[in-house]
């Protein structure tokens, strides 16, 4: 019995990190990224604090994909970052982090929820 409760516990916790990935709301239609920077792309729900050029300021919920805890924090935006609508500081919206060479997630788009 320990081990199928133990089982069913790791069980949920992969699932949840591959449903997280598919369940987001953002169109990619219309995102200049190649197919490579697309499959590797990470989704967060969050809160904006601050935009600014070329950072934003996020308070963003647990990314478990990679291992983050929900935080306040800066994040660079790409130089060709989507920000689709009027997005403004207070604004709870979806990013979609893109990890860059040098291993580190900056944000590829940003849109209202």
């Amino acid at each position: 019995m320990k081990r199928f409760t133990f089982s069913s516990i790791v069980l949920a916790f992969c699932a949840s990190g591959a449903f997280a990935q598919t369940t987001h709301s953002m169109d990619h239609s219309g995102m200049h990224m190649s197919d490579s920077q697309m499959e590797g792309a990470v989704h967060a729900t969050a809160l904006v604090n601050s935009i600014s050029d070329g950072s934003a300021n996020v308070s963003h919920d647990p990314i478990p994909e990679i291992g983050w805890p929900g935080m306040t924090m800066d994040l660079p935006l790409l130089a060709d970052a989507q920000i689709m609508g009027d997005v403004a500081p207070g604004d709870k919206v979806t990013l979609m982090l893109l990890k860059g060479s040098d291993g580190m997630y900056a944000i590829g788009a940003m849109m209202p929820n």
